[in-house]
């Protein structure tokens, strides 16, 4: 969608946290950290100007990881993430994401990425 990674994701019944009707807030954050992480790693095979996974391939791993929780997030609801990079430096990428559920917005999330070397 533009420069966002857009996502959809449906929770199941294992993924409840605090009451039944609720996500847990830890996969709240694996969410937007995979989800944005993931982002970094296809932007740079775009930059590259090669197909994702050729080798050698492209890793990111999180420096750092900030969730802000707004409302819980209803666990029947379907998530969407919405990921989009803000900065690019050498080998960092800062990354905002958003996570909605039933239009509403539920947890935002800044991630720091570095790029490594997989061996």
């Amino acid at each position: 969608d533009g420069d966002d990674a857009v996502a959809k994701w449906q929770a199941e019944p294992h993924h409840c946290g605090g009451t039944q009707e609720n996500l847990n807030g830890g996969i709240i954050a694996s969410l937007i950290d995979c989800h944005s992480l993931n982002l970094a790693i296809a932007q740079a095979y775009r930059a590259e100007q090669r197909p994702i996974d050729s080798p050698p391939r492209i890793g990111y791993v999180t420096a750092n990881l900030n969730v802000s929780y707004i409302k819980p997030t209803p666990l029947h609801e379907t998530i969407e993430l919405r990921a989009r990079i803000t900065k690019l430096e050498r080998r960092k990428a800062w990354v905002t994401c958003t996570l909605s559920a039933g239009g509403e917005l539920r947890a935002t999330g800044e991630v720091l990425g570095v790029r490594v070397e997989w061996k």
